[in-house]
């Protein structure tokens, strides 16, 4: 049981007016917020940036403003534009979302200083959890079990590598500020260690601004387990059970589910208890989430977790929580912040059913999960599942911010049930116009040892090849994208079968395409009768494969999840000849780097361009020996990816 820290006075005066709330954030979260404000009689506000004035978020809120320019930098981590709209907007409280300013303690105590609320925990807590060595020692000294290892502030190379034998290995060098797996390295071996603290620590700094790590003992089945925990400012302080984060990319969340398999009541209890413990240590208030990493090997067991980390704020997988007790979270939130005091005390708070969440991103797996950016054709979800989103059709995915879609959270009574409705939900997602993961996400929930419960966080890693392998167009998908197009362009005018009507004068007619599926060159042959286009080896189009057309005139199917492109090479190639040297940018974004100038020759391999979106740089290199001709770009250009950058004139 979670007790109020008898050392914390109780606040029973403590009250705050709150009429409006400002959402500083935008997309999903800050759709999911203004709906659960708006519930609660409260006025919302939200602000945005340039691009996203058409957004969601900002045509759900009561009130939008601009913060200014499309990079992060220039919108929504602008704290002193938030605050000054807040004053002006009238806002009573700010809630920062996840991301951006969430985790900012200087922004935190900037919002209590201007007299509003701060929808998160003090400027101080959030301070005593944002450094890795710091938080560790706190922990360790509240009685929270913390992974052995050295978290003190001695960076000499000899001394670091010395407590990395006396822990021994292997062990894990992680950078003391950031997180994402940067600035972090597995070292199995002595003779390793120097190579990779230099890594870490250059990570650490380009990335962070801070090049200090820690040394840890690395476990070697790890299982990634987080407590949901909350606090009031009247002393009291509850965990809300768990949630499993094991499935992991890099060190980023892919499937969240709640509660964690293997778990036993008492496991929860110890575990609950610990991470209410790492709240009061740090005078905690509002929602927070402790990190627990896991040793598996044996089994899930109370005296085989270890503290790895505090996010002070409310987590991307929050539904999943909500799914298994009945509460809203956000709901929590703000009345925490208003100055009440907790809605359940330990004892009311139960766990029923099981959750999974997946989330659901613009991305190409099959070309090392490369963003993929562009306006959404169709955004369409099953009514089976909830669903949390930001965006619908016609809405872009733009290169500046992370690329998430939606999140698919699935429940049910049991695990069993809830892994199959979350996977025929995201068989029948249909969204066009941009790559997704769910056909990846799809593969990763029929994953044997995923349904066992027999996996740790490398899970992923070690199937990754299998789980982004290109699978084969099934022929009847095929069939289906090649009509398709064969229609767009008879319904523009041209292609062997002008005729629209169906009607023929013989039996049937095979003729020959070069088409490019999913941007590949591929002949096929079609024929065309009463009943409409197939294939001429015998297969019909698949009647479950729905497909919509681009203003490119190109077919987007999505059949199971999986999305394929259909085109005509000559749509690729534009005007120019030599469809075959047409060169696009891989995806929309930034052109960063441009190495060519129109007429260059250049040989097979030498880099040609490079185009940066969602702080991924993406480097296009020439296939063969050419001439640049028709170069359509330049440095700092916004690109389409859809369109030819440049023409290579092959060496005759």
């Amino acid at each position: 049981m979670c007790k109020p820290n008898a050392d914390t006075a109780p606040m029973a005066s403590y009250k705050r007016p709150m009429k409006s709330l400002l959402i500083a954030n935008r997309g999903e979260i800050a759709c999911r917020i203004i709906k659960t404000a708006r519930a609660m009689g409260l006025r919302t506000i939200a602000v945005h940036s340039d691009v996203d004035a058409n957004a969601q978020h900002v045509k759900q809120a009561d009130e939008a403003y601009l913060l200014g320019g499309a990079a992060a930098a220039d919108s929504y981590l602008r704290a002193g534009r938030i605050l000054k709209i807040a004053t002006e907007a009238g806002a009573d409280a700010i809630h920062p979302g996840y991301g951006f300013l969430s985790e900012n303690a200087d922004f935190s105590q900037m919002v209590q200083d201007a007299g509003m609320v701060f929808v998160g925990p003090p400027a101080d807590a959030i301070r005593a959890m944002g450094s890795k060595d710091q938080a560790k020692a706190i922990m360790a000294d509240a009685g929270v079990p913390v992974v052995p290892g050295y978290h003190g502030t001695n960076q000499d190379e000899a001394f670091l590598k010395r407590k990395a034998y006396e822990i021994g290995y292997p062990v894990l060098i992680k950078a003391v500020a950031g997180g994402g797996g940067k600035g972090m390295r597995r070292v199995d071996k002595a003779i390793d260690f120097d190579a990779a603290l230099e890594a870490a620590k250059r990570e650490a700094q380009a990335s962070f601004g801070n090049d200090i790590v820690l040394i840890e003992r690395f476990v070697a089945t790890p299982r990634h387990i987080e407590i949901q925990v909350f606090a009031d400012n009247h002393g009291n302080v509850v965990h809300l059970g768990e949630r499993d984060c094991s499935m992991q990319r890099r060190h980023q969340k892919v499937l969240e589910e709640a509660p964690a398999p293997g778990m036993s009541e008492d496991m929860r209890a110890t575990m609950g208890e610990a991470a209410c413990a790492a709240a009061r240590a740090v005078s905690y208030s509002g929602a927070g989430t402790v990190e627990f990493i896991v040793d598996a090997s044996d089994g899930l067991s109370e005296d085989g977790f270890f503290f790895m980390e505090m996010n002070t704020r409310l987590q991307v997988e929050h539904p999943v929580t909500e799914a298994v007790t009945g509460q809203d979270l956000v709901e929590w939130q703000l009345r925490v912040a208003r100055g009440e005091e907790l809605p359940l005390a330990q004892k009311d708070i139960s766990l029923s059913g099981h959750a999974i969440e997946a989330r659901v991103y613009a991305e190409t797996p099959e070309e090392g999960f490369l963003p993929s950016t562009g306006t959404l054709l169709a955004c369409d979800f099953p009514d089976t599942i909830r669903i949390d989103s930001g965006v619908v059709a016609d809405d872009t995915v733009s290169p500046h911010y992370d690329p998430m879609i939606a999140k698919l959270i699935a429940s049910a009574q049991t695990r069993e049930e809830a892994f199959a409705a979350l996977d025929a939900a995201l068989a029948d997602t249909f969204i066009a116009g941009v790559n997704t993961n769910i056909a990846f996400l799809r593969k990763l929930l029929a994953q044997d040892d995923l349904m066992k419960g027999s996996f740790d966080t490398s899970l992923i890693d070690e199937n990754l090849e299998s789980l982004t392998r290109k699978d084969e167009v099934q022929k009847p998908v095929l069939a289906a994208g090649v009509a398709a197009l064969l229609n767009s362009m008879q319904g523009s005018g041209g292609g062997p079968f002008a005729a629209g009507d169906g009607f023929c004068l013989w039996e049937q007619q095979a003729v020959g395409h070069d088409i490019l599926l999913n941007g590949e060159v591929r002949r096929v042959e079609v024929s065309f009768d009463n009943k409409g286009f197939h294939l001429s080896s015998g297969e019909r189009p698949a009647s479950d494969v729905r497909a919509v057309r681009d203003r490119y005139g190109d077919i987007h199917t999505v059949h199971e999840g999986r999305s394929t492109l259909f085109a005509f090479p000559d749509h690729a190639a534009g005007d120019s000849e030599g469809g075959d040297g047409a060169i696009r940018a891989p995806m929309n974004g930034k052109v960063v780097g441009l190495s060519v100038s129109q007429g260059d020759s250049v040989e097979k391999g030498d880099m040609l361009f490079a185009v940066e979106a969602m702080k991924m740089e993406h480097a296009v290199v020439a296939p063969f020996d050419g001439t640049v001709n028709d170069l359509a770009i330049a440095l700092g250009d916004q690109v389409d990816g859809r369109l030819v950058a440049l023409n290579l004139v092959p060496v005759e």
